[in-house]
């Protein structure tokens, strides 16, 4: 899996690649905001979309916007 950090709010995003191709992507803070795509690249865009139009609902009907809370990132290096 792979997290990625999108856009300035600050959402996670879980990218997970399938056994037969392609990615799957979600957002854990935005409950069922999900998508895919044929390549990581297709699949971040796709993501992005996707909580752009979440957060764009959310704002349309007058509901507050997820905050992510509990997760953490931290910087690691590797030994050589």
């Amino acid at each position: 899996m792979i997290y990625v950090e999108i856009d300035s709010t600050g959402y996670t995003v879980i990218l997970k690649q399938e056994p037969d191709g392609g990615y799957v992507a979600h957002a854990p803070a935005l409950p069922g905001c999900v998508s895919q795509g044929d390549t990581r690249e297709e699949a971040l865009a796709n993501i992005r979309e996707a909580v752009q139009l979440y957060i764009e609902d959310c704002i349309e009907a007058g509901d507050p916007m997820p905050k992510e809370v509990g997760r953490e990132s931290i910087d690691v290096e590797a030994g050589t």
